[in-house]
């Protein structure tokens, strides 16, 4: 869980103040919160239905319907395992217990150093190199559970 409290930007109120009066402004402005914090922070979700003048709820609400939308800020790099049906035949489902076991972590959870998420995707496309991660938008096919240790490391010199 996140321990920053951010402060909400000029930008950011002044793009919900422009989207307050239009329909489905809701969607919209989440997205832009996202976008500006990379997670919707709790103390910007107050603010925002403050400014919108909706409860606090209807905010969750769509917050945890859909899984676009990320309450605790993600790792500075994401592995996203694909789970499509070529990938999850193909070891998919281990490869994200071997990603959990070697970084300490539950699926859609950040390590402490805040480094790492691992997340669980649909279909990403790549079949043909099944089962497929993505980090950060750089794909890694044909993987297998001793795979896992070298892209962590790939990743973690990186800083």
């Amino acid at each position: 869980m996140s321990c920053q409290i951010e402060t909400m930007t000029p930008e950011l109120k002044a793009f919900i103040v422009e989207w307050k009066s239009k329909p489905g402004n809701l969607i919209m402005v989440l997205h832009k919160v996202q976008q500006t914090y990379g997670y919707i922070p709790r103390n910007i979700a107050i603010e925002t239905a403050e400014l919108l003048e909706v409860p606090l709820a209807k905010i969750y609400g769509v917050v945890t319907f859909y899984n676009f939308f990320k309450l605790e800020k993600a790792g500075k790099y994401i592995i996203q395992v694909c789970m499509g049906t070529a990938c999850y035949l193909r070891g998919g489902d281990d490869l994200i217990k071997e990603f959990e076991r070697q970084l300490g972590v539950g699926l859609n959870a950040t390590t402490s150093d805040g480094m790492f998420t691992v997340e669980a995707v649909r279909c990403l496309g790549c079949c043909g190199l099944a089962p497929v991660a993505v980090v950060n938008g750089n794909v890694h096919g044909k993987l297998a559970n001793s795979d896992v240790a070298k892209i962590i490391e790939q990743y973690r010199s990186l800083g």
